[in-house]
């Protein structure tokens, strides 16, 4: 069966902060550019989750009027706390310079994002959501478009009564800004080899809550970060608790996925810091409305990947441009699409000379051309962007060595050094690897649940409204189905896939005879990608599920 077609002059994978910026700038550039943007989601915004705290700076750029757009931007930050936890007791610390938040706003992202669409498509960018892009379609050595996965077909591959097939949406250039762990990012790292020579990428995992709490308990604009406890002093991670919008509170923990113990659980870590005596009694009278959880790219600068290849480039969180310090990467995943699309404009336009020619001289853009828009990178690296990483490419290295050192050696780069240091800390080794054997290490005892503050994973993950239709393919998926994840995962290292995954898709079941097997509860699956990152044997392999499925977060 031949797939229907369509031409564009730019495809972009993916509806977040980055991509939909890119459509944005092109359009302003030439109305008369045809720009297609696809997303996973069932509607744009619904797979988005971040703190968030945004800085305004790209937003300026993009959309110098802003304020007069009616944007989701209500809540101006009003105060900054740095606080230091032990398990009973908090000391404010003095907030960082790179975490002052005068003039930013506290936000829902996917609402910004829904704001976003609507900007984009005022332009005349064509918008489509639940189309998730499972494949790269190559002509030679080019990438020359994306295939939409086929909807409606059941775990045997057999179509279904509503069975939808996937469509081939082809372009002269396609943007790859899929967020954290992209999949087909992750396949153009290979083909590619857009990682060789740099260092490997490390990750956190974010988990977070939406609460609405007592008026009187609400400081609007207030922004509240934490380190330490309830993490031991060689495992990095942090919470954040922003009070926004009407008597709405944002509150979560971050954990780097380069942690060492295969018992730590991240989701049991967030729920035991909110029995912390500074934050029980913001929940206690509270209602807790959302659930969901997202791995965030946290390598910097060493990490960042060759960011071209002919017929398409790489920008925002799937290229890793968040800035760990400042806790924040929506300006700079604008920012990066804006100068994808200022040099993609140019090199389509034929303004600039073009790396490659065909022998037959054809212009920039046309099918069959082998084109790199090389333009992109150098241009990165001479805006302000790339001044943001710079300063703190030392902070998230600086942790291998512990919190307190690295809180030592953090004051020294950013005041004395002020993020100049003549020297490059590294990353060394992928998340994956910095597991330790379960017989090397302490199981962690976590409290029970009182279903007030802390809650059981079910009762967590239907909050995020997670929906698949049912007998759908899998799309987590095993390299070995059998030896592995009980030979290596469950014998070696306890099963960590149990503990780490937020949202209890994987379990360890035993039969009448007490033999184990893996049990994958995909339906439950809320597209954090976790699973991808941190398994040991990197016998998981994250896939889209068909377009439209997963969570669907509100607010978040």
């Amino acid at each position: 069966m031949t797939r229907e077609s369509m031409d564009f002059d730019v495809v972009i994978v993916g509806a977040g902060p980055a991509g939909l910026s890119a459509g944005i700038r092109l359009a302003q550039l030439n109305s008369q550019l045809n720009i297609c943007i696809i997303d996973k989601a069932e509607q744009v915004g619904a797979h988005i989750l971040s703190g968030a705290v945004l800085e305004p700076r790209a937003l300026n750029e993009l959309i110098p009027d802003w304020k007069n757009q009616d944007p989701p931007l209500h809540t101006p930050v009003t105060e900054d706390r740095f606080i230091f936890l032990t398990e009973k007791k908090s000391f404010r610390l003095p907030t960082p310079p790179q975490m002052h938040n005068k003039g930013n706003y506290i936000i829902s992202l996917g609402l910004l994002c829904k704001w976003l669409a609507q900007q984009a498509e005022k332009l005349g960018v064509n918008i489509f959501p639940g189309f998730a892009a499972t494949e790269i379609i190559y002509e030679g050595d080019r990438v020359s478009g994306i295939i939409t996965g086929d909807k409606g077909v059941d775990r045997s591959g057999n179509p279904k009564t509503n069975y939808q097939q996937g469509i081939e949406l082809r372009a002269k250039q396609v943007i790859f800004a899929e967020g954290c762990r992209g999949s087909l990012t992750q396949t153009l790292f290979q083909r590619y080899q857009l990682r060789e020579g740099i260092d490997p990428q490390t990750y956190g995992l974010g988990l977070k809550e939406l609460w609405e709490i007592p008026e009187g308990l609400h400081k609007s604009g207030s922004v509240m970060h934490s380190i330490a406890w309830p993490l031991d002093y060689q495992t990095y991670g942090g919470s954040f608790a922003y009070h926004f919008g009407k008597n709405l509170l944002s509150i979560g923990f971050v954990i780097g996925l380069d942690y060492q113990n295969p018992y730590l659980n991240p989701y049991e870590e967030f729920q035991r810091f909110k029995t912390h005596p500074l934050i029980r009694p913001l929940l206690e009278k509270g209602n807790r409305i959302a659930y969901g959880a997202r791995t965030l790219i946290e390598g910097g600068l060493q990490s960042i990947p060759k960011l071209t290849f002919p017929g398409g480039l790489i920008i925002g969180d799937a290229a890793g441009f968040l800035n760990v310090a400042k806790i924040k990467g929506i300006h700079n995943a604008m920012k990066s699409g804006m100068v994808a699309a200022e040099s993609l404009f140019a090199m389509l336009q034929g303004l600039l000379p073009l790396p490659q020619r065909s022998s037959l001289g054809e212009r920039a853009g046309e099918r069959g051309q082998t084109i790199e828009c090389l333009a992109y990178p150098q241009q990165l690296k001479q805006s302000w962007l790339w001044d943001d990483l710079y300063k703190v490419r030392n902070i998230r290295p600086a942790f291998r060595f512990g919190l307190v050192c690295a809180l030592a050696y953090a004051a020294l780069d950013t005041y004395l050094f002020r993020g100049k240091a003549p020297w490059t800390l590294h990353h060394h080794k992928p998340d994956h690897d910095c597991l330790k054997k379960a017989a090397a290490c302490r199981k962690i005892d976590y409290p029970k649940h009182d279903n007030t503050i802390t809650f059981d994973l079910p009762s967590s993950v239907y909050l995020a409204n997670v929906s698949y239709d049912e007998n759908q393919p899998y799309h987590l998926k095993l390299k070995d189905r059998h030896a592995v994840p009980i030979k290596i995962n469950l014998d070696e290292y306890a099963s960590p896939e149990t503990r780490y995954c937020p949202a209890g898709v994987y379990e360890i079941l035993r039969n009448e005879n007490n033999l184990p097997r893996l049990q994958i509860n995909g339906g439950n699956c809320i597209h954090c990608k976790a699973c991808d990152i941190k398994d040991p044997t990197q016998n998981i392999v994250w896939t889209p599920s068909e377009g439209g499925s997963g969570p669907n977060y509100e607010m978040m």
